[in-house]
């Protein structure tokens, strides 16, 4: 984190300007403490107490506007209050200059409240997109809006284009007598979206089918021609509300280049989505935990209360093993986001010297590499904790007046919206295949850890060895569909060792905390691992017609 905060203050340059900038590292931390302390506040004496009321009303539709429940005003109203929105802005635009890092903790704890306000108020991280390619006019224009509360939207999504956002048909046609862009059609599951200002993604060149010609745009609401034509009836997350959006001659601005939209500012806005519903998924892994404990430790069965019993135990210990080692993913990433944007904000004021270049180059791939580990896992974990969480309820886990039932229903969609598990296997894989998440964990390797640890650390060693078998076999056979195939088991051993790597060193800094988890984790590492290992080692690609249209 010193590195982190060094890099986000620029050298602490704003304690000249600014009353509540930090003078030095350890001011930094204590106001980061600060923020969270006020958020834990609202969470808990507003945001949590309105969630069963949010889950219930839900947002409705209105002469084509889309109106929240109304809980959820006052949760605006209170995080508006307490100064929570432009988090990661720049001071200069009335933001609070936060790492991401520091947004992930925030987030975490939001969503433990509510995951569907969660994703109102976190899609206020769309900004850092126009932040980082939009003009500084638009910046001074929208910035310290989001700053004081407005929000915001990424409509990318439609009807035909949902995964495969290269087919986007949303019209942007520029128009001279209007001096601006004109936009037509019609978005389909937009979080949020009669929100105050969007990023649109809509294709600009005519004739055009793929990729190369979309652009990325700027609504404001202000300026009318978009409606609510349906707001979708959702398994969980009822307070978020997800719309189906028409554009008609809706006014916008172009944000950046033409023909970028998708090749280079929606993978942007998607890394950070993902890094958010990574920091979602770790808040409701919590809360499942929390419940699950709760009632474990007042139910009594056989006259014992049944936390006693094994198979309740073993449960909750899976629990709270997956929660700590995905939340040690989550902040592992978000450090490796924070520095590379620090330095490419860097770099807009001045040249970065070699070593910043490196430094950034560096991170940058570790960042790319990890954002959908994070986010794979932690969506899957969040899945597996609330599924567990109504286990230990048992048949009261099922009636509503509990909160497991909705924690289950909310996390379903963790593993689906901004790319399901399996696009974060796309994505991941590549990393996994070319050595960089092999050379990392090799570097994690050679760390000491707590002598208490080592055994556990030596039980890793020889998964290390499995996986890299198992990444080469599958190089060796040299057929795609095949790679494709066994991608997950693939990915699934690679963020469980470097879970595995990283609980051990929380271990070994913290081990009241954490040595619990690391022991469970490890032992589950292991069992996965090998499983994993046997199935793909013995794997022939002739197989693959046997699962096919089972």
């Amino acid at each position: 984190m010193k590195r982190v905060v060094d890099l986000k203050e620029k050298g602490y340059v704003d304690k000249e300007q600014y009353a509540d900038a930090p003078v030095d590292f350890e001011d930094a931390i204590e106001n980061y403490r600060q923020i969270l302390d006020i958020t834990t506040e609202v969470a808990e004496t507003v945001i949590e107490p309105n969630s069963e009321s949010v889950d219930i009303e839900g947002p409705h539709l209105e002469n084509g506007r889309m109106i929240y429940a109304s809980k959820t005003y006052e949760n605006l109203d209170a995080t508006r209050k307490a100064g929570l929105w432009g988090i990661s802005m720049p001071r200069r635009y009335g933001g609070l200059n936060l790492p991401n890092t520091t947004f992930s903790m925030l987030s975490e704890v939001i969503s433990a409240a509510d995951s569907g306000f969660q994703n109102i108020w976190s899609l206020q991280s769309c900004i850092d997109t126009l932040y980082e390619f939009g003009s500084e006019e638009q910046r001074e224009k929208y910035i310290p809006r989001i700053c004081q509360g407005e929000t915001m939207s990424m409509d990318l999504t439609e009807p035909d284009a949902g995964s495969d956002l290269q087919s986007v048909m949303l019209k942007a046609t520029y128009s001279e007598k209007d001096g601006c862009w004109l936009l037509n059609g019609v978005k389909r599951f937009i979080t949020n979206g009669d929100s105050d200002i969007h990023l649109v993604l809509a294709r600009s060149e005519e004739g055009t089918k793929d990729g190369r010609g979309l652009s990325m745009f700027i609504y404001d609401k202000r300026q009318g021609g978009v409606n609510v034509r349906h707001i979708e009836h959702k398994l969980g997350i009822h307070g978020s509300p997800t719309c189906e959006l028409t554009y008609k001659n809706a006014k916008a601005e172009l944000c950046g280049s033409t023909r970028m939209g998708l090749i280079k500012y929606v993978m942007a806005l998607m890394n950070g989505a993902r890094l958010g519903i990574a920091a979602q998924s770790v808040g409701v892994e919590q809360e499942a935990y929390n419940e699950a404990l709760a009632y474990a430790k007042e139910r009594a069965q056989f006259g014992e209360k049944i936390i006693n019993f094994p198979a309740v135990y073993d449960m909750l210990s899976r629990m709270k093993a997956k929660l700590d080692a995905g939340r040690s993913l989550l902040y592992q990433t978000a450090r490796y986001v924070d520095i590379y944007k620090a330095l490419e904000d860097i770099q807009r004021d001045r040249k970065l010297t070699p070593e910043e270049k490196a430094e950034l180059k560096k991170y940058q791939r570790l960042a790319d590499a990890f954002t959908p580990m994070a986010k794979g896992m932690n969506s899957e974990y969040a899945n597996q904790n609330a599924y567990d969480a109504i286990s230990v309820h048992g048949g009261s886990g099922f009636i509503m007046e509990y909160k497991s039932q909705r924690l289950f229903r909310d996390a379903r969609i963790f593993s689906i919206y901004e790319g399901t598990t399996q696009l974060q296997v796309v994505a991941a894989i590549r990393y996994i295949m070319n050595g960089t998440t092999l050379g990392y964990i090799k570097e994690m390797m050679e760390n000491e850890v707590a002598d208490n640890l080592k055994p556990l650390k030596a039980r890793i060693a020889p998964l290390v060895e499995k996986l890299e078998a198992a990444i080469a076999y599958v190089k060796e056979a040299a057929n795609q569909d095949m790679q494709d195939f066994l991608a997950r088991r693939l990915y699934d051993m690679t963020c469980e060792i470097i879970m595995s790597l990283l609980i051990l060193d929380d271990a070994s800094r913290a081990p009241e905390l954490f040595e619990k988890s690391a022991n469970v984790y490890v032992r589950m590492t292991e069992g996965d691992c090998n499983g994993n290992a046997a199935y793909i080692m013995n794997f022939k690609a002739e197989e693959l017609d046997s699962f096919k249209a089972l």
